[in-house]
């Protein structure tokens, strides 16, 4: 049974319409166009705010360049309904199917009216949910159809297909599996080599092999079509398959792929899928050696075959050898020791079944974006097998090949969790719950005048308490909103309210609990009111028998239109709220390109010598990427290349490096609990980035710890960032707000904004630590910065100093007017003295000059603008090279303070608190000055052209209108009504908050 998606557009109602019938009212309606398909609602008379509450639905077909994929909706005035002949048209809603989401997701959204004609006049909003919905479609009686008639005298092909096959051939038995298995893989054909005949199958040694042990009954072996490299003519001897071999590289240009920022890594491929007709009953492994290195396979799996489907990537680092061969042997052990694949065949315990070689320069070379190469049968040699045969196919590709993210490669050593990975962060929600008050109460207070009550608030490990009231009325009040951070899926989680009575300081009573599935909440996108209900309290003691105990009246909701921070607001990778509905398109990609490290630390000692297994991990939005694990190498290669979506170009990339232990926890090691140790960071803002050009970094990894600043090695990157909208709609997000509307209509106090980012740190972490591979906790804190706001002293000197700086550009200013004072340079005093004379008596020229001065200014650091490198960490600005031994003690010593004397640590981290506010203040003055030096430093390219541009065009308007209009126009706008002005904040200071600063090199 099949499923179809259909789109559902629920029309809920519209207020504030426009009246249209001559009399003060309208009576409206809705016609929905999608695809092609046009609905429409019943008629609401006489109504300016009318309820539909009614389901259009539309099928969803394929993108279409003529119909396209935009929903448009329009409000009618029923002109047939009144004495009226106006126009009737009330409104239109233009909506792109890419913000819809599926059932369950739907919420409740006021889109404004827009106009059909520019002097349209057109007021309003309408409210609708719109969701994709999948309905099974029952499947279609099927017809057989007949049999083409055969000619006379001839019997129909398919009776002599069957006459010609035996009723029990194993061919037959797996010839359809193999086929299916094959055509489902990557694409749905396989790339076929040259054909190479081989020998007919002689009637004897066929009835020999028919009596092999390993299968009972074997099938006929048909190898006539070889679609691989031909193996060579080998000696049959058990020593050719124990010695180190080796190939040369194969000259040759290599495969095409999409990782073009990155160094391509010559692999060859060896996938071994199966086996038949080996003289063994157990579980044998396939050998496999090349270039020195040698791999033995996982035991076979012993069905109708002997089944493997591993594929193993041995790395080509081009140095010439003295042989070029691959060598492919079977063996059967005796004992189930050495299954490891690094480790060494042992001879003695293991009985040789046969094998092949191959000349490496005749191994293909595979060009995406050809299909896979289709494995096939190769006949074994020597060791007694007869006429064994092994299924494996071999290439020589790249990292971009898609067998390489699975397959056993030599530079992770076969470690099983060193795979390169992607994660998704969960989707998190505000849940909102306002506490309003209970009743029924009576029968559980107990009168007291010293009790009070409050309610306690519970979701998974987050807690949160109202104000605790007294009352002798058995209906307690608290009007509190209480704010939560939950992830998806609901359907397991439930928030919990306790009823708290309160007798003294050390003595609480749960009186009653309420349990509300996170599953019944209503979901909202801005800040219409949710409907409040009442729920029943229950006996906590004995929730089977679900006692009555009293009632609350709570207002809940999940509020979508927040963006829920679970990084630091300044090196933030991502703004969109947390409702589809209200995302917007992206502006571009950013391309990574992760090329590898150098002059790594030993982090462990193993075996008397250093050795790192080095990965990276990088983060941008919700999408999380780890790099495979290179084993015991202080110059690791990763040479991997990923993607993102941009929505704002004012957003941070963040790149991690560390040192994991998962090849000794595989090993059962004692310290398989040691976390995974941090080597360094690198952030880059998206801003600064230039349209299409590619940036190929060495970046120093720097470490700061209770020992002190410490350069732990260099990574090299490669980022490339690619517009994808015009260039007007890119520079318009400029002028948008950073964050989502809800933020500016209800924002959230900071002490509340960082309980909430703590809470999400907590939630992501879990999530992501119930991958596999995981991504443990200290990673995932180490990448959000959880621990930004702890309070150190280096960091209020180093803000202290950011301040200083900005201050310094003032000063200079003051020392040139002393200068010019002076006359220390009287052609510029003299040009000050013309300046002054045009000034007063021309006042009108005073502030186009300024304006055509500043735009002087940033067209002449035009010539001094960043090139070529990226800004990363400056230890300077972070004063982290000039650190004192107690500072930094301080700022790594936890809260609260270990001190002994319980006096001094109470004053200890009352000064810490104090310390930690201020240095935020600090840091925030300091932005704000560095935003206002970025606005003519090019340090973001686009907000420096905006700003000298809009400078010039200021310049050129005041030099034409009289600044008295100007001044009587700009006074008035300002002292406007409250009903003229925007909610959301102006475009300037948008503009003004996007601009970079210092912050983000910050350790």
């Amino acid at each position: 049974m099949g499923t179809v998606r259909k789109l559902v557009v629920e029309v809920i109602d519209a207020r504030n319409l426009l009246p249209k019938d001559g009399h003060g009212t309208s009576s409206p309606y809705v016609v929905v166009d999608f695809y092609g398909q046009r609905r429409k609602t019943r008629t609401v008379t006489r109504d300016l705010s009318p309820v539909w509450n009614e389901m259009l639905e539309f099928n969803v077909g394929k993108p279409s360049d003529v119909l396209g994929d935009m929903l448009e909706l329009d409000i009618y005035h029923d002109k047939f309904i009144g004495p009226t002949t106006r126009n009737n048209f009330l409104g239109r809603v233009r909506l792109s199917a890419t913000q819809f989401v599926k059932k369950g997701e739907e919420a409740l959204i006021y889109y404004p009216l827009d106009k059909k004609y520019w002097f349209s006049w057109i007021s309003g909003e309408i409210g609708l949910k719109i969701y994709f919905v999948e309905q099974v479609v029952p499947p279609p009686e099927e017809v057989k159809a007949e049999p083409p008639a055969a000619p006379e005298g001839e019997k129909p092909n398919i009776e002599v297909e069957e006459a010609a096959q035996p009723l029990e051939d194993p061919n037959t038995l797996e010839a359809e599996p193999e086929k299916e298995k094959f055509e489902k893989e990557g694409s749905s054909s396989t790339v076929l080599m040259d054909p190479t005949p081989e020998l007919p199958v002689q009637e004897d040694e066929f009835n020999q092999v028919k009596r092999s042990v390993s299968l009972g009954s074997i099938p006929e072996v048909k190898v006539s079509n070889i679609t691989g490299p031909r193996p060579i003519s080998r000696a049959s001897s058990v020593s050719s398959f124990i010695s180190d071999a080796a190939a040369s590289e194969r000259s040759g240009p290599i495969e095409r792929s999409s990782f073009d920022l990155v160094e391509k890594m010559h692999y060859l491929f060896v996938r071994v899928v199966k086996a038949r007709s080996l003289p063994t009953v157990g579980s044998p492994v396939v050998k496999i050696a090349v270039s020195g290195s040698r791999v033995v396979s996982k035991p076979a799996r012993k069905t109708v075959l002997f089944e493997w489907d591993q594929t193993f990537a041995f790395g080509r680092d081009g140095a010439p050898d003295s042989s070029s061969l691959l060598e492919v042997s079977v063996w059967d052990p005796l004992s189930a020791k050495s299954f490891d694949p690094t480790s060494d065949v042992d001879v003695a315990g293991y009985v040789f079944l046969g094998g092949i070689c191959f000349d490496v320069s005749e191994i293909p070379l595979r060009d995406p974006p050809d299909s896979p190469l289709a494995p096939q049968w190769y006949r074994l040699e020597g060791g007694g097998a007869h006429r064994g045969d092994l299924m494996l196919a071999t290439w020589v590709g790249t990292q971009a090949d898609e067998s390489f993210p699975e397959a056993w490669k030599t530079d992770t050593a076969g470690n099983p969790g060193s795979k390169s990975k992607v994660y998704q962060s969960p989707k998190l929600w505000y849940l909102r719950s306002s506490v309003i008050e209970a009743q029924d109460l009576s029968h559980e207070l107990t009168h007291s005048k010293e009790s009070s009550y409050q309610i306690k608030a519970q979701l998974g490990f987050q807690v949160q308490k109202t104000k605790s009231i007294t009352t002798t009325t058995g209906s307690p009040s608290w009007n509190e909103d209480l704010v939560f951070v939950a992830a998806e899926p609901f359907t397991e989680h439930y928030l919990l309210f306790f009823l708290i009575e309160t007798r003294s300081a050390k003595e609480q009573t749960v009186l009653a609990v309420a349990s509300i599935p996170l599953t019944t909440i209503e979901r909202r996108v801005d800040d219409r009111k949710v409907a409040s209900r009442w729920f029943t309290f229950e006996d906590p003691n004995d929730q089977e028998r679900r006692i009555y105990k009293g009632r609350v009246h709570l207002r809940l909701c999940f509020d979508g239109g927040y963006h829920v921070m679970d990084e630091a607001a300044n090196v933030c990778s991502d703004y969109r709220p947390t409702a589809r509905q209200l995302w917007k398109a992206p502006i571009g990609t950013v391309e990574l390109g992760i090329i590898g490290c150098k002059n790594l630390l030993p982090m462990k000692t193993m075996k008397g010598k250093g050795s790192t297994d080095a990965y990276a991990v990088a983060k941008y939005g919700n999408k999380w990427v780890r790099t495979r694990t290179i084993s015991d190498s202080l110059d690791p290669k990763w040479n991997e290349q990923y993607t993102w979506r941009v929505y704002d170009p004012s957003t941070v990339l963040t790149i991690g490096v560390f040192d994991g232990w998962e090849e000794f926890e595989s090993d059962g090691c004692k310290e398989k609990m040691r976390p995974d140790f941090r080597i360094g960071k690198v952030r880059v803002r998206i801003s600064t980035l230039t349209t299409g050009k590619v940036y190929r970094n060495t970046f120093p990894l720097l470490l700061l710890s209770q020992a002190g600043l410490k350069k732990m090695g260099e990574i090299e990157l490669a980022v490339r960032f690619i517009r994808s909208t015009p260039t007007l709609d890119f520079l318009h997000v400029y002028s948008q707000p950073l964050l989502p509307m809800m933020h500016h209509v209800k924002p959230l106090g900071m002490v509340q904004q960082d309980s909430l980012r703590t809470a999400a740190v907590k939630i992501v972490a879990s999530h992501l630590t119930r991958s596999e591979p995981p991504l443990r906790r200290e990673v995932v804190t180490y990448m959000l910065d959880a621990d930004s706001h702890s309070f150190s002293m280096r960091k209020v000197r180093a803000n202290w100093f950011r301040i200083i700086n900005v201050i310094a550009g003032v000063i200079d200013i003051v020392k040139w007017v002393d200068d010019t004072r002076a006359w220390k340079n009287p052609t510029a005093t003299l040009l000050v003295h013309a300046l002054l004379v045009m000034l007063v008596w021309f006042p009108d020229l005073i502030i186009p000059t300024f304006a055509f001065y500043v735009f002087m200014i940033g067209a002449w650091n035009y010539r001094f603008r960043s090139r070529d490198t990226l800004p990363h960490f400056d230890p300077k600005t972070s004063l982290a090279e000039s650190l004192d031994r107690d500072e930094l003690d301080e700022e790594f010593d936890a809260l609260p303070c270990t001190r002994p004397n319980e006096l001094v640590r109470a004053r200890y981290d009352k000064l810490r608190v104090l310390g930690a506010r201020l240095q935020t203040i600090l840091g925030d003055i300091a932005t704000q000055g560095e935003r206002v030096q970025a606005l003519v430093t090019w340090r973001d390219p686009r907000a420096t052209g905006i700003f000298i541009g809009l400078c010039f065009v200021v310049a050129f308007i005041l030099y034409l209108v009289p600044s008295r209009m100007v001044a009587m126009a700009f006074g008035f706008y300002y002292l406007r009504h409250p009903i003229f002005r925007d909610r959301m904040p102006s475009p300037a200071l948008n503009f003004f908050r996007r601009l970079p600063s210092l912050s983000d090199r910050m350790l």
